[in-house]
This record gives C-alpha cells, sequence and structure tokens, in this order.
C-alpha cells in the first residue's frame, strides 16, 4: 500500500503484469540502461498506541480528529504518526531513485519529457492527439497511464505514434518505476518528446517524480476556478498549467480570468495558456512550448 495516498497498484505494462524483483539492461545507443527492480513488501501491523492518540469525546457534538490530521497527515487505523512518516518517507525515496534513473537517461537522449497530470475528463487525451499531428514528424513516444483499459493508447496509436499502455490497476498514479519499464519498452529516439499521460488525479501524482522536466496540469474550463485552491500541490508543482476547452467557456459561465488568478495565487511563476483543442485555440503557443523546452534540452 502506498500511504502517500493509500492506493494499491500492481501496475501491468503494455498489457504484461511484472514481476516484483527482477534486473535487466538495455542499451540505448551509447547509453546502458541498467535497472534492478526490486519491490520488497513489508506488512508492518504496528497496533501500538504509543503516539496514536485516540481522542474520543463522545458527547452529542464529538469530533474524531482523523483523518488529515497528524504529522504525516494522514490516519490509518492502528498505526502511529511516526510509522506513517517512515513508510512514506521510504516509499518516496525509492521512487525518487527510480526517477533519477529516468532522468540520466532522458538527459543522455536529450529528450524532453512532460508528465500531464489533470482530474478525469480535462480533454487530456484529445489534445495529445491534436499536439502530435500538429507536431508532424518530431521524433515522439507517449507513456499512457490508467487504471484500467488501453482505450486512450490505441486513440494515441491511430495518429501513428508510438504508445504504451500502463494499468494501475487500484494505483491512482504512475510512479518512477511504472516509467521506467514503459521507456525501455519504447527505445526512445535521441531528441524526442516524452509524453507521460499520467491516471486522471488532481492529488497523487503531485507527490511523484517521474524523472519528467516538467509536470503541466490541464484543467478544463468546465471544472470551476476554485479548482487550483482545492488541489494545491498539483499547481504548485506545475510548470505550466493548461486552460482546456476554451470554447466552451461562454456556455459555463467560467471565468477564465479568475482561473488564471487562483493559478498565480498558489504559484506566482506557473506558466498559463488558453487551449482549445477542438478549435485549435491556443495550440501554436502549447507547440512553442515543447519545442522550447526540446531546444533547451538539446543545450544541456
Amino acid at each position: 500500500m502506498c500511504t502517500v495516498c493509500g492506493c494499491s497498484s500492481g501496475p501491468k505494462i503494455g498489457g504484461k503484469a511484472h514481476a516484483h524483483s527482477h534486473a535487466h539492461a538495455h542499451d540505448h545507443g551509447d547509453l546502458t540502461h541498467a535497472r534492478t527492480h526490486e519491490h520488497s513488501h513489508s506488512h508492518a501491523h504496528d497496533h501500538a498506541h504509543g503516539d496514536h492518540d485516540h481522542n474520543h469525546s463522545h458527547g452529542a457534538d464529538h469530533d474524531h480528529h482523523h483523518y488529515g490530521q497528524g504529522a504525516a497527515g494522514v490516519s490509518v487505523p492502528g498505526m502511529s504518526q511516526s510509522r506513517l512518516i517512515q513508510i512514506e518517507t521510504d516509499i518516496l525515496a525509492r521512487n525518487n531513485s527510480y526517477a533519477a534513473s529516468n532522468r540520466r537517461v532522458l538527459a543522455a537522449l536529450q529528450a524532453f519529457a512532460v508528465n500531464l497530470v489533470s482530474s478525469p475528463g480535462s480533454g487530456k487525451t484529445t489534445l495529445l492527439c491534436k499536439t502530435i499531428e500538429a507536431l508532424g514528424d518530431q521524433p515522439l513516444a507517449v507513456i499512457e497511464g490508467d487504471q484500467q483499459t488501453s482505450h486512450d493508447a490505441e486513440r494515441i496509436r491511430a495518429t501513428g505514434a508510438r504508445a504504451v499502455q500502463v494499468n494501475t490497476g487500484k494505483g491512482c498514479h504512475l510512479d518512477g518505476h511504472m516509467v521506467g519499464h514503459a521507456m525501455d519498452d519504447l527505445h526512445l529516439a535521441p531528441q524526442s518528446l516524452l509524453f507521460i499521460e499520467n491516471v486522471g488525479n488532481l492529488v497523487c501524482p503531485a507527490a511523484f517524480d517521474l524523472g519528467e522536466d516538467a509536470k503541466v496540469a490541464i484543467l478544463s474550463v468546465t471544472e470551476g476556478e476554485d479548482k487550483p485552491l482545492k488541489y494545491p500541490d498539483m499547481f504548485t508543482v506545475a510548470k505550466l498549467a493548461i486552460l482546456n476547452k476554451t470554447d466552451l467557456a461562454p456556455h459555463c459561465d467560467a471565468d477564465l480570468d479568475a482561473y488564471e488568478a487562483n493559478l498565480r495565487r498558489i504559484n506566482p511563476d506557473i506558466t498559463v495558456l488558453r487551449v482549445s483543442a477542438r478549435t485549435g485555440e491556443g495550440l501554436a503557443a502549447w507547440l512553442e512550448w515543447l519545442r522550447a523546452g526540446l531546444r533547451v534540452k538539446a543545450r544541456s
């Protein structure tokens, strides 16, 4: 179980379930990409109530201060806050190790990777399909993350792009380990764009580094201007926010200026683009942002 978000993930990559302990190496041109994938499962059932404070006041207005409270920011019955913090630290440290490996591979290839994050239904896949078509012969590949089905990967492949589907099962986000496997399967060309379409979720993907160059948060204008304020962690770590489906704004009384103001209230440095995948509005600015990222990577 991931105590950062409470999910339990057993990923299938490209329709294949991956074993929990294996090692392999792939040669990416002049770079040997070696990985040792090891999952250790420590099922600790900590029922000691040393620092697990149950303050049960069962009056008429009794209040249970459990979920989202404490130093760990989460509560699990029977597990102390110190134990939760230790597990979370271990999970993120292991993930960061995989992410660092992914980042080294991408740097050697001068490939620019973006982690597309959003809530379900924001229009990520439609925007991605339009982006791929507009990029023409630019080398690129896609990692598709969903809990189930390969529908989105099939839509991506219909554009002619290479795509690997990662099904996370009960998991609500991709992690560095899953992305590393998918990169191995894709055999990225030098100076490629790598699009990582994360599982639709505005919470958990914020905490997990995948080795990407930037997180790009996509918001449908139909979601409500308060979303950056309700889910601040995601927009704090994103370099770019795309206000998508702008063609619908007049029909749902969306205040695009309020969206931008709330985004910058959370993250003053965030870049904001207004885009409609259906009409093409703002697509040129999005493509230029991607190309600029590639140019920077080529100089590094």
